[in-house]
């Protein structure tokens, strides 16, 4: 592998023959790290370019206002008192991943992730520009989130409380806004209330599935959406032991079995 310097950002892989990319730096000095499996060689390192979109951003005044504006920490009480800061931690698991959504037969492709303090980063491969887009909810709201992609759109999966419930909602960035594409039934997300519970995701074709891990065995379970309809519908709980128990934590990773895939 080729030497690149910075923090490692996000994990991609994507196309036919299929390419690694490794998303490095800091906000917003970004760079990517291509592997070509055509050629079985890495790239050079290249830096990515802030969209113009997206300068004003970086401004003080929008990062006041929780819409982007770096990878700063803030920190806030909660509304039990705790003091918070929006560096958000992932599981191990979860750290480097990315959702990267294709379009036009694969060329188009844009690798989303999730910066340190929780914000959505978008990264255009094909024309080596990144952009931060702004906050679903405000920078002092406690909330879960994860990126999936399916059907070649991205979205976000966000967990948050509100008036002594818990909602889990889906939404797509579109036209400069975020925009809500699907819900889950309150009744069924009412248990995650207090929970602290953690979302995670994978999409294929037009279905995501979300996993949420809690520490408390009522707020956990693992969740398939239809996007297109908005159905809901909870999978049977995975027992990870021999004792037959529900895991603490589960990650989600999709694979498209074929009969002709040589291992």
């Amino acid at each position: 592998m080729c030497a690149a310097a910075g923090a490692l950002h996000a994990v991609a892989m994507y196309g036919s023959p299929y390419r690694v990319v490794l998303i490095l730096g800091e906000l917003p000095d970004l760079s990517m790290v291509v592997f070509d499996s055509s050629t079985n060689a890495w790239e050079g390192a290249v830096a990515l370019s802030q969209k113009p979109e997206d300068a004003a951003s970086s401004s003080p005044e929008r990062a006041a206002e929780g819409a982007g504006g770096g990878d700063d920490t803030v920190y806030f009480l909660s509304k039990s008192g705790d003091v918070v800061a929006t560096n958000m931690q992932r599981s191990a698991s979860r750290q480097y991943s990315s959702a990267v959504a294709c379009r036009g037969g694969g060329r188009e492709a844009v690798a989303y992730f999730l910066s340190h303090s929780g914000t959505v980063v978008a990264v255009d491969l094909a024309r080596r520009a990144f952009v931060e887009l702004p906050r679903i909810l405000p920078v002092y709201h406690e909330y879960s989130i994860d990126v999936v992609a399916c059907d070649g759109a991205a979205y976000a999966v966000v967990l948050s409380e509100f008036l002594d419930t818990a909602s889990l909602r889906m939404w797509e960035f579109a036209g400069g806004a975020w925009r809500q594409v699907a819900a889950m039934p309150p009744s069924m997300s009412h248990a995650f209330y207090g929970a602290k519970a953690d979302v995670n995701c994978v999409g294929h074709g037009g279905r995501v599935m979300v996993c949420v891990s809690s520490g408390e065995a009522n707020a956990s379970g693992c969740f398939l959406c239809d996007v297109k309809t908005n159905r809901w519908e909870e999978l049977p709980r995975c027992a990870g032991g021999g004792d037959g128990e529900a895991t603490d934590f589960v990650a989600a990773v999709s694979f498209e079995p074929r009969m002709e895939a040589a291992v």
